[in-house]
Order: structure tokens, then sequence, then C-alpha cells
């Protein structure tokens, strides 16, 4: 939520940077934007930059396709976790995340082609002539994934009948409605995704942030209490459709402010196990989590899982929540230039993709 035309989650990370301004809490992962030091997954495939138009907005993208490729190929849409993300999954307190920048080589080296696009509010797309002071209709992330999937069967050796829609964390909860949003019903994979509302989600996270700062010394007992009785009082004000108190911490202010509020009430009205339920008959789906992942629980995992009727699942060892390797231990690489993409993702996915169709 770093401009008001995004999801409101790097609002939350800039709530969460200020505390971590504070106590030193913010994940070392965050920011490097140096040169990669360990090899890519996958291969690079044959890319081309592309753009279509979603209420006004152009929005900027990247198409894969395998190299040498003979008829048409499987494609995929992958659609970016929260905040102002950018096609290759990168923010600006992650730029070296990479997360669907190696989603989309690992397709490529299986036999897919895919089209990742910048949000609105990130990457070359920006903000295009949005007032980055107004709020808008939160249903603009609704209309960017149909506008890129029509992108994407557009693109000259793509089969329209064999596609999925790869999501990664909050563009799980996106996946999970593409049957809703689309004239047809694409196989699902869904990295790291929510398993629970929105703003519960929020909050525990928001706690545990609270609880490691008071454990370091780094933030008074009084002053978490307060941050998360704000936190909870923003929150029964969205679901009671309510104005938001006007005196909540300022450690808040980018979380629950005006400008967030269409968005915050809108996500949060979906349940991602009543999504996985409410899925079509026969839908192919792939569930990834990271076990390292410090931002979705396996409770959140094992709570989505109930919803379906038959789905896949693969818990990655060692990884975290972009899918890199992780290993809490003295001495090992903690900036994301420096740990490889989970190796573990390119044959669960090949696999999945060569049943799916």
């Amino acid at each position: 939520m770093s401009t008001p035309a995004s999801s409101p989650a790097t609002g939350r990370r800039r709530a969460l940077a200020a505390i971590g301004a504070t106590t030193g809490l913010l994940l070392a992962t965050a920011c490097s934007g140096e040169t990669a030091s360990v090899p890519p997954p996958g291969v690079s495939g044959s890319e081309r930059d592309l753009s279509f138009a979603v209420d006004g907005t152009e929005v900027f993208a990247t198409f894969t396709s395998p190299t040498n490729a003979t008829g048409t190929v499987p494609a995929a849409l992958i659609v970016s976790g929260s905040g102002p993300t950018d096609r290759d999954g990168n923010t600006q307190t992650r730029p070296d995340a990479g997360t669907n920048l190696n989603l989309a080589r690992v397709l490529a080296d299986t036999g897919v082609a895919s089209l990742r696009y910048d949000k609105i509010g990130s990457g070359q797309t920006g903000l295009g002539d949005l007032d980055p002071e107004a709020s808008i209709d939160p249903e603009v992330h609704d209309r960017q994934l149909i506008a890129a999937y029509e992108e994407l069967l557009a693109q000259p050796g793509v089969d329209p009948d064999r596609t999925v829609v790869v999501g990664h964390s909050e563009g799980a909860l996106f996946a999970l409605r593409a049957h809703d949003l689309l004239d047809t019903s694409p196989a699902l994979v869904l990295a790291a995704p929510p398993g629970t509302h929105y703003l519960d989600l929020v909050d525990r996270q928001l706690t545990e942030q609270i609880r490691v700062g008071e454990a370091r010394g780094h933030i008074g007992t009084t002053d978490g209490v307060t941050v998360l009785s704000d936190a909870r009082a923003g929150r029964a004000a969205l679901r009671g459709g309510r104005e938001l108190p006007d005196d909540l911490s300022p450690l808040l202010e980018t979380v629950y402010s005006e400008q967030n509020a269409a968005f915050l009430r809108w996500i949060d009205t979906f349940d991602p196990v009543e999504l996985a339920a409410d899925l079509p008959d026969g839908t192919p789906v792939l569930v990834l989590w990271g076990e390292e992942d410090v931002q979705i629980p396996r409770s959140d995992v094992d709570r989505l899982m109930t919803g379906f009727a038959d789905a896949e699942r693969l818990d990655v060892p060692d990884a975290d929540h972009v899918f890199r390797e992780f290993r809490d231990r003295p001495g090992t690489a903690a900036l994301d230039a420096d740990r490889p993409f989970a190796p573990e993702v390119a044959p669960a996915l090949e696999e999945f993709l060569d049943q799916a169709w």
C-alpha cells in the first residue's frame, strides 16, 4: 500500500518499517539491490516487453516463451503479491526478490510461456494519471488481471485451452477468483497463499512484529499495546462499515488510512477457504508453501486446504515467502541476491502441469 493506487500491503510494510526503524526488526533480506551472486533457476526463454491499457493507464508487461518451441504451448499468467510489486516480483523493500521472474524462468524451462506485469503503482506502469492522494476502485486489480489474461491469449503460439494462473501471496486471492473473472477455468498454482481473511493476516503479522520488538527491548510494552489496540479498532471499524477512528497510532497511518479503506474493506470480504470451495469441479490446483515463510504460517495453509475438493500441496523445506532458500543459522546468507531459488519448485511445477491438461 505504498501508494493509494496499489494494495495496502506496502502501507502495511511502511507501518512495520516505522516500527522496524525503532526496533531493528525488518528482514535482512529486504534491502539489497546488488547483482545476484547465485545463478537464477530455469532458463531465460525468449522475452519481449509489451503493454496493454486498463482504465486509461498503460500497464507494462513481459511475455516469455520457451526457446525453440514448436506448435502451440501452454501459458501462465503470473499475478504478483501485495503492494506495488513489479512484473519481476520486486518491491522497494525487496528489490532482489525476483519471485515472478524466477517463476517465469522455471516455467520456460518446462515448456510453458508466461506473462507477468507491473501492478498499478509499480515498475514502469507507475500510477499513470491517477491521483496519488485519492482512493481508487479496488477492483482495478481485477481489471488488470482480466486485461493481462486477454493479452496473454493474444500472443502468437499460446494455446488458449492450456492455461494456468500463478498467484503469489495476495495474488493467490485473485487466482482463486479467476474462474469468475475470466471466460474459462484455468489451472491454478497458489504460491504462499493466504488462508484467512486479509485483515486477520495483517493483525497477526503486526502482532508478531510487535512481540519481537518487545522481546528485544526496542519497543515498550505500553506502546506495543497501543499499536495493537488501535489496529484492532481500525479493523473493527472497516468491518462494521464505519469510518476509521481519527486517533489511531501514527505507526498505522499508512495501513488504516482513508485512501486504503476501500481496498481493505473489499479484499477482507474474501475468505480463501470459501473461494477454494467455490472452484469449478476438476480445477487442477497446486499449493506451494515455504517452510521458513514468516508471513504465511503453516496453520493458514492447513486451513486453506480444507476448502479444496482436490488439490496438490508441496511444503518446500528451507524456503521463505519468496521461495528463496533460507536457513536460520549464524553465517548463512540473508540477502535475497545471495540465496538461490528453492530447487524443489521446478520439478513440482513440471509434474503438476504435465497432468493439468
